[in-house]
């Protein structure tokens, strides 16, 4: 059996909260202890570098993807098991999807958000079955998860679409909802 790859979408800042900090700490070592590849966009700074490090730190494999205009600004990790660089945010996103069994969304800004929303039109679509998660650390997702209800409730999205994201407070949790979708 070949083992898991999980795609994690992050932000390149920390964040206000250690709690955000901590969650990305916590995720690292949780994919490297379940001996499953970490792939995260490449960065070696906020909660990117963060999970990465954890990762790292535990013997984990991080597979990294980073397009060329963002090598300094988010200061590419070429340390990683497998470091790849693109020449545009799409090819990005796509190299990083396609190497991946799952997908996690930590807390994050405009660019982890663009992430989500690409990844949960190609399942509403039936572009991929990948399993979606949130890690909502301090409730940080809770107005994603109440404006996904409200697209459904005002009819532009069928119901179904809200089974497509699952979520847990806490990495422990995300690795239990993980688990059970890959095995």
């Amino acid at each position: 059996m070949n083992p898991k790859s999980v795609c994690v979408y992050c932000g390149s800042r920390p964040g206000r909260a250690a709690s955000y900090t901590a969650a990305a700490e916590a995720m690292g070592h949780a994919l490297a202890a379940e001996k499953w590849r970490l792939v995260y966009g490449a960065g070696d700074v906020g909660l990117m570098g963060v999970v990465a490090r954890a990762a790292q730190a535990s013997g984990g494999d991080t597979f990294g993807v980073i397009p060329t205009h963002l090598l300094q600004r988010e200061v590419g990790k070429t340390d990683l098991t497998r470091f790849v660089v693109t020449e545009t945010m799409h090819e990005r996103k796509k190299v990083m999807v396609m190497n991946a069994d799952a997908i996690v969304m930590m807390p994050g800004g405009a660019g982890s958000l663009d992430e989500f929303f690409e990844v949960l039109t190609w399942r509403q679509l039936g572009l991929h079955d990948k399993p979606i998660v949130l890690l909502d650390a301090d409730g940080f997702w809770g107005p994603l998860k109440a404006l996904l209800h409200h697209v459904v409730d005002e009819g532009f999205a069928d119901h179904a679409m809200l089974d497509f994201v699952q979520s847990a407070e806490t990495a422990k949790g995300v690795m239990e909802i993980l688990r059970r979708a890959l095995s």
